[in-house]
């Protein structure tokens, strides 16, 4: 029979679906197991097939995605952060405005899968009959200069986020945050610490700190479930580094210093030495610039890297940044490629003020006359070869200032 007047016979029959609808369920999830973890991201919207397949229980067995995000120099909003995948060796964005009602954010500390944000919040979003804990002799009232902040959790791949029980605004102006396993987190101050575990009270606890400076560059190794920081017990005319340690289980009265007589002056060589977390936080990295000799005003001939094993308490030296890439931060590459007067080797020595992040083993230097890039150094697990040194070229928006940043393993096996 002839199909009706105005009919179309095209239209009348569905069309066939694509061959990936057909496969089984088994054979289907085979082949999205093989995907990156951000393309897994990418490919939920693209059809309810993707979508059903690619949830956040199979996204969990997907290895974590390991970034190093970085934290603009002068957060203004703008909904999105920069972040660089040292395996694909690319730049990308991470979009926050499709689910943080925040438009002022500024990215602190991570654990696997969390990411942990100061967020500028208006005063009647963080109302709460809480105490509000408040540092010694400092006030927490807010004011025009410094908004009020929260601490949020975050896991920017599911879209999804949750505000921690509110602080004074001073914690967000001089704490340091770490964030440990299981949810814990730490507020770390010069002269107390506040924790928060999601699975206790749920409430912030206040530790007093013991300790006879202000904590440098607080670290958190996880091997060793505890924390470890670098305070000046020198003069006012010359520091003098000493390394501390507390564990987590012991955060009131547990600070201790770490010392062995066979390190002798271990902690003179470096100036301005700064602690990242090594590889599987099993080891301690502390990185500084290289004293020319132990006067005073040396200049520094290099970065050094050293490495405490925490298993043998022994220090080694992991890596020294090569000439040719230190030059770049003293201003010397700089001058040579504009034609000017070079500095000489006191003064290109005694600038290097090289900014130092990183962590898990990974660490990135930035500094004001290395334009658009940072070095990047790997740790040789072996320790035998000094660590992979490498240019990273391409920063985003780097003429807003120098970026600082910290590694952070995005992934599914954790939802705040």
């Amino acid at each position: 029979m002839a199909a009706a007047a105005g009919s179309d016979p095209a239209a009348a029959d569905p069309q066939p679906l694509p061959p990936i609808h057909h496969l089984p369920s088994d054979a289907l999830h085979n082949v999205l197991l093989r995907l990156h973890l951000r393309d897994a991201v990418v490919c939920r919207p693209v059809s309810r097939l993707f979508n059903d397949a690619l949830s956040a229980q199979f996204l969990a067995l997907l290895p974590t995605l390991r970034l190093l995000l970085l934290r603009h120099p002068r957060p203004d909003g703008g909904g999105c952060l920069h972040a660089f995948d040292p395996d694909r060796r690319y730049w990308l964005r991470l979009p926050f405005s499709h689910f943080l009602p925040y438009q002022a954010f500024s990215p602190v500390a991570s654990s696997t899968s969390l990411l942990y944000l100061w967020v500028e919040t208006s005063s009647s979003t963080t109302t709460t009959t809480t105490t509000v804990p408040s540092l010694p002799s400092t006030s927490s009232s807010s004011s025009p200069a410094h908004p009020p902040k929260s601490l949020a959790v975050c896991n920017p791949f599911a879209g999804t986020y949750r505000l921690l029980p509110p602080l004074g605004s001073a914690w967000a102006r001089h704490g340091t945050v770490l964030a440990g396993p299981a949810g814990t987190v730490l507020v770390l101050t010069e002269l107390a610490a506040l924790s928060y575990t999601p699975t206790g009270s749920a409430k912030w606890m206040k530790h007093p700190l013991s300790l006879p400076s202000k904590p440098r560059s607080p670290i958190l190794a996880s091997a060793a479930a505890a924390v470890f920081a670098l305070c000046d017990v020198g003069t006012p005319w010359r520091s003098q580094w000493k390394l501390f340690s507390c564990p987590l289980a012991m955060l009131t009265g547990g600070w201790a210093p770490v010392e062995r007589s066979a390190w002798g002056d271990v902690f003179e060589i470096l100036k301005r030495p700064r602690l990242l977390a090594g590889a599987g936080g099993r080891r301690v990295l502390m990185i500084g610039g290289l004293r020319s000799s132990f006067a005073m005003d040396a200049p520094c001939s290099t970065v050094l890297i050293l490495r405490l094993d925490l298993a043998t308490m022994e220090w080694d030296e992991a890596g020294r940044m090569p000439p040719n890439m230190y030059r770049c931060f003293t201003g010397l590459c700089e001058a040579a490629s504009q034609g000017n007067p070079m500095p000489t080797a006191t003064a290109a020595g005694g600038n290097n003020k090289v900014k130092v992040f990183g962590g898990d083993g990974k660490v990135w230097f930035a500094g004001k006359r290395v334009r658009g890039k940072l070095a990047m150094w790997e740790e040789d697990e072996t320790g035998g070869t000094g660590g992979k040194w490498d240019w990273v070229d391409g920063v985003p928006g780097y003429a807003d200032g120098v970026y600082r940043g910290f590694v952070f393993d995005g992934g599914f096996t954790a939802i705040p």
